[in-house]
């Protein structure tokens, strides 16, 4: 897999009739490794290593439901009440970070109203501030690190 705009980190990798999986820690199962998923796990990894989110707190690929239709977010990262503090929307490292990527977290967002927002193509990686008084957010250079 293409290396990333990431720490290194350790990854359990298992191979099954010529394809990979990857072992996800928050789903706690091998899952097919794709690279969106490749970006995905080094964006869980971050979380976890870098910013000291515990793991207890990070949530993975779970459906919401968005004007009746049936989405599915990347991360979310709750607080310990149960409120929700970032959500991250993962894209393929050859998928450019476009403004119809920003309007899709935006929209994931309405329904699920983290303080913070981050996008990544493992590559590039962009931290918004949510500014919900003024429907907007900001660009930040980094997100904060659990309290």
């Amino acid at each position: 897999m293409q290396k990333l705009n990431f720490p290194a980190y350790r990854f359990r990798l298992k191979n099954s009739e010529n394809k990979t999986a990857i072992f996800d820690d928050i789903r706690k199962k091998f899952v097919m490794l794709t690279p969106e998923e490749w970006v995905r796990q080094h964006a869980v990894q971050w979380l976890l290593q870098e910013k000291n989110y515990p793991l207890s707190h990070i949530n993975v690929e779970k459906a919401l439901k968005i004007n009746g239709l049936t989405k599915r977010y990347d991360i979310v990262v709750f607080e310990p009440n149960g409120q929700l503090r970032l959500l991250v929307e993962c894209k393929a490292p050859e998928v450019p970070i476009t403004e119809s990527v920003f309007d899709q977290i935006a929209r994931y967002n309405l329904a699920l109203n983290a303080e913070f927002l981050m996008v990544t193509n493992g590559l590039n990686h962009y931290f918004c501030q949510m500014d919900f008084e003024h429907s907007q957010y900001k660009f930040l250079a980094d997100i904060p690190s659990k309290k």
